[in-house]
């Protein structure tokens, strides 16, 4: 997904309705304090003195009476944990394909919807209006009162069949994602995430019935790079193994940075890790573009996404993606087959241009190809991302 920034983003061309603009005099802070519920019991720890201990991601903050977690959006009141809820900050209709998914439900729609904050800061992030808002006086976006019901009947009137958190971190707003995903589950849509993956095994318990797709942000493999963007490697990594243990369909996004990640020996990190979790992992390789506060590393050229292609097939994954750069790189952007590599699904940026899979399988050889595919394609469907506003 090419996330937001500034001018041309998700967040700003959003067509609030007047009502929802937070007063001048009243912070951001304090409009959020508003709309909070108490966190999910399996989330969190009672400790001695007030004090609580956090489960929603990796950093497991404990947090004294009065204060905050790292990610600055749920905090300790009296020895009770706040977390967000009852709002939204953006929300958009997007292809299935910008998320990114390419091994599940080839074309469709998903309703995107996000609220303000993330456990991580990372200089070169592309949603940084919503998820630095909390950190940095020139972001954020203005909270919009919605209930879950809003959400699932803006889905069915936009065809979407797909809802996803996304946008901020999706695992510290975890309870209102499962407050939207159960209604949605009793309509029949199907849920997601767009995470960075700093998880818990609590958290994705807590997920576990109500979610169907993950996506993963790996940003690098490096420990030392991880700290620099406020969090750390392992829990990472174990989310990834954990997701594939749950059955939860899983694809994994590197947006690769040019002296940041882009090293043979850390794509080759990447790549054999997830080879060794499974083969069949969904690897999307994507170009960075200057953005937010990293603008001295350059733009990723098409060529080193496809080094990083020809690292992971040597790794062994069979389904590898270089994107971003729409065009860039002849038909890679579509899914072969890994047996007789005939295109089975035919992809330009974020638009399907041919599906061929036959009950999920090769057309030529009858090889199975891993996803959720449940029936045919949306060939054709504009790959163009559209705002859309509560009513």
């Amino acid at each position: 997904m090419r996330p937001a920034k500034p001018g041309r983003n998700d967040t700003q061309n959003l067509a609030w309705p007047a009502r929802v603009f937070i007063p001048v005099t009243v912070t951001l802070e304090q409009a959020l304090e508003k709309r909070t519920a108490a966190a999910a019991p399996e989330l969190v720890d009672r400790l001695e003195n007030n004090a609580v201990r956090c489960y929603s991601c990796g950093h497991r903050c404990k947090v004294l009476n009065g204060l905050k977690g790292i990610c600055k959006v749920r905090y300790n009141e009296g020895g009770v944990l706040r977390v967000p809820r009852g709002y939204v900050a953006a929300l958009q209709v997007d292809p299935i394909e910008k998320k990114p998914f390419f091994h599940a439900y080839p074309g469709a729609l998903a309703l995107s919807f996000g609220m303000l904050g993330c456990d991580y800061h990372c200089g070169y992030c592309q949603n940084w209006v919503t998820s630095q808002a909390l950190r940095d006086p020139i972001a954020g976006a203005p909270p919009m009162d919605v209930e879950p019901a809003d959400i699932i009947r803006l889905a069915k009137k936009h065809g979407a069949q797909v809802i996803t958190s996304t946008y901020n971190e999706p695992l510290i707003t975890s309870e209102w994602a499962v407050e939207i995903f159960r209604e949605a589950k009793k309509e029949g849509l199907v849920c997601s995430y767009v995470s960075n993956g700093n998880g818990t095994e609590r958290v994705l318990d807590y997920l576990e019935p109500y979610i169907d797709l993950y996506k993963v942000d790996l940003k690098g493999f490096s420990d030392r790079h991880y700290r620099d963007l406020g969090g750390t490697l392992q829990p990472v990594l174990e989310t990834i193994r954990a997701l594939k243990q749950r059955k939860i369909w899983v694809e994994i996004v590197t947006l690769v940075i040019p002296g940041f990640n882009d090293s043979d020996e850390e794509l080759t990190g990447i790549a054999e890790f997830l080879a060794d979790v499974d083969r069949d992992i969904p690897w999307h390789v994507t170009a960075y573009h200057q953005d937010y506060k990293m603008t001295e590393n350059a733009n990723t050229k098409a060529g080193t996404l496809i080094r990083a292609y020809e690292i992971g097939r040597r790794a062994g994954l069979r389904y590898i993606y270089p994107g971003n750069i729409p065009g860039g790189f002849g038909d890679l952007e579509g899914t072969h087959c890994p047996s007789c590599n005939a295109l089975v699904i035919g992809r330009t940026g974020f638009r399907v241009t041919s599906y061929r899979l036959v009950d999920g399988r090769c057309p030529d050889c009858a090889t199975g190809i891993p996803g959720v595919w449940h029936g045919g394609a949306s060939v054709g469907r504009s790959g163009v991302a559209r705002a859309i506003r509560l009513e």
